[in-house]
Formats: structure tokens, sequence, C-alpha cells
């Protein structure tokens, strides 16, 4: 539940929330959680370029009191972060939030004084006095400490990549109307080459009808030259025997020279 205020102060919250609109925040998020409860803010502040924070994303919360503007908001960091001003609670040790803070000021403008403090922490004002004394004493150690902890705390998950899906099995096996084309294929090259055996050359096309004409026409070519095969040995019989026949008038003929036989 919202705590009890006034209506100056909703009228003062409206306002800077409308006012957001105009600003330019960047890289930075800002505003209320729901639109049921205007004194919860949720901001993520991305760590500032050239920093031990870069790439890092860091949320905070904010708090408003219900005599906003005239209190200071409460600010305290979700996102762990190695920092001389921020606690391990995310508590954050600031001037405006404290003895410097001005009802002219803003949420907008305190989200903005916390970006800065990520870019130079104040070691004079350490909520972390160990860390300040790291900074100032080992810098170098530092650094790599707090960008370990950017890494290990404040980086944003990668963009998670679609799976494509599976691959879709294909089956190795010939169907039924492939093995039954290569059949017929196969049948046609065998007819053919016994059709170009028998008689010459004789064109098949790939058709159940067309591969049995033609290989009537293959058995009618072999026919036909059996039968010119007989032709040719009984007309060589015919001219052996007209041969010996005629050998045989004329022997007779020259013998006799007056009988003439004829069969």
């Amino acid at each position: 539940m919202p705590p009890p205020s006034s209506g100056m102060t909703l009228k003062r919250i409206h306002r800077e929330i409308a006012d957001l609109k105009k600003e330019d925040l960047g890289n930075i998020t800002l505003g209320p959680t729901s639109g049921d409860n205007p004194f919860l803010w949720k901001a993520r502040i991305p760590g500032p370029e050239g920093s031990v924070y870069e790439g890092g994303l860091f949320e905070v919360d904010v708090q408003l009191a219900h005599d906003y503007p005239f209190s200071a908001p409460k600010v305290m960091f979700l996102t762990r972060i190695y920092h001389m001003n921020i606690s391990d609670r995310g508590n954050v040790c600031i001037d405006i939030l404290k003895h410097n803070w001005s009802p002219a000021l803003s949420v907008f403008k305190v989200i903005l004084s916390l970006s800065s403090l990520l870019t130079d922490p104040n070691p004079n004002d350490p909520l972390v006095p160990s860390i300040a004394s790291e900074f100032l004493r080992r810098r170098p150690t530092h650094d790599q400490t707090a960008r370990r902890w950017t890494e290990l705390y404040a980086k944003p998950p990668p963009p998670r990549i679609p799976t494509p899906p599976p691959p879709q099995p294909t089956s190795s096996r010939p169907t039924a109307s492939s093995a039954k084309g290569k059949g017929r294929a196969g049948d046609s090259e065998v007819r053919a080459h016994a059709g170009d055996s028998a008689g010459g050359a004789i064109e098949i096309e790939d058709s159940d009808d067309e591969v049995e004409v033609a290989a009537v026409a293959g058995r009618g070519a072999k026919r036909r030259r059996t039968q010119r095969t007989a032709s040719i040995i009984d007309l060589s019989g015919d001219v052996a025997d007209s041969s010996r026949r005629n050998g045989k008038r004329r022997a007779v003929e020259r013998s006799d020279e007056v009988i003439v036989i004829e069969d």
C-alpha cells in the first residue's frame, strides 16, 4: 500500500513522470514499477564507458516518502557492486541523499548522480573503508576486483537464440513408385538390347504398352530373319540341285547327243 500523502505530493510525482518523457535518459531506464503505486520506482543504470563497471547493468530501487519532495528518496542497489560508496546490502552514501537534499531535486537527478558516482567514487566519504583504502593504495588490485564483480553480478544475460527444429529423418528405402519406375527402366533396357541384336534399332520409351509393342516387333524381326535365312538355305539347295541337274544333262548330251533327260 502506498503511504498516506497529500495531494501536493501526488501532483509532484505525476509531474516528474511526465517530465521523464522530455528528458534524454540515454541508456538509463527509470519509472514507477506500476501505476498502482507511484511511490516505488525502479531504475537500470548501465556501467559508464571507460569505468571498471563498463558492460554491467545495475538495478536500483527508489522509494519515495509520503512527504516527498521535502524528504529525500531512499535508494538501494539491487545488483551487487564493488564500490566504496555502496555497501553489500545496496545502501548508498551520497551527499544529495543526506544533508544536501533539496526539494528542487528530482528522482531523475538522483539517478544521474548515481551514474556519476560509478565513474568518480568519493574516497573521502566511504561507506566501505576497506575498498576506499585499496582504491588509494593498490589501484590495480581494486580495478581488477571491481571488473570481476561486474562480470559476475552485473553482466546482462546474452540474448537467447531460438533453437532450430531438428531435421526430419529421411528414409533411404526406395518408395514403391520409384522401385516400379526403376523396374520399368531395367526391363526397357533389356528389351531394347534384345531388339537391337534381333532385328536392328528399335526405339523404346519407358511405357508398359510401348515396351510390349517393341518386344513383339523384336520377336517379329527375329522370325523374319529366320525365314530369310531358311529361304537362303532353300534357295542355295535349289541352285545346287539345278547345277547338278544341268551338269547331268550336259553329261548326257555329251555322251549321247540325242537323249535329253529333264527332271
